[in-house]
């Protein structure tokens, strides 16, 4: 029986995007009816146009469908991923989550699996502290954190148990096969397990 798998991210210069691509294209392969979505700017257009990165993702991206609370309504599993914005969830993820209190009262947000990704500008930008800070509003979801810890040591190797993460170095570090094979893996843990759990099983 196949899942259905909502990507939902935001990303300013496109290191959260390509991650995002890597773990919707690993999903299809594996099975899933995914959809990835990213969620609505809230920056100025001036602000935008300012950062030439920046500027060229949002070109380059305007064909991806902004994420609606009717995406999470249809999902089996949602993967969110965003930058770090002080240890903490980008301001635009945050606002589509703060979108969801009337699914959530209607526990339409409840016993769906959930899971997360990262970048951050330096080492010890806030990997951690910012996926942990995303898992809160899973909790109060009521949803099901499949988080990969280190169940694949061959691919898993960015060394986060969270979920995958990326140090982009200002954009001086281009994403490479560590950061892409623990998103594969991310990617296929989710479908693996939300299969098992919407057959009524996980053995």
């Amino acid at each position: 029986m196949p899942i259905n798998l909502a990507i939902v991210y935001y990303s300013s210069t496109g290191f959260s995007g390509r991650i995002a691509q890597e773990i919707s294209d690993t999903a299809e392969k594996v099975g899933a009816a995914v959809r990835l979505r990213k969620v609505a700017e809230l920056a100025p257009e001036a602000a935008i146009a300012s950062n030439p990165a920046w500027a060229a993702h949002a070109a380059e991206t305007g064909h991806i469908l902004t994420a609606t609370p009717a995406d999470l309504d249809w999902a089996d599993a949602v993967i969110f991923g965003t930058p770090t914005r002080f240890g903490n969830v980008a301001s635009q993820l945050k606002q589509f989550l703060d979108t969801l209190g009337g699914m959530w009262a209607q526990g339409k947000l409840a016993d769906k699996v959930y899971s997360g990704f990262v970048t951050t500008s330096t080492n010890h930008g806030g990997q951690e502290s910012t996926l942990l800070a995303l898992y809160h509003s899973i909790h109060h979801f009521g949803g099901i954190l499949v988080a990969p810890g280190y169940t694949d040591p061959v691919k898993f190797v960015d060394g986060n148990p969270y979920g995958t993460s990326h140090i982009d170095a200002q954009g001086a570090n281009p994403i490479g096969d560590g950061t892409l094979d623990a998103a594969r893996h991310q990617a296929e843990r989710v479908v693996k397990i939300t299969s098992a759990l919407k057959a009524g099983s996980t053995r």
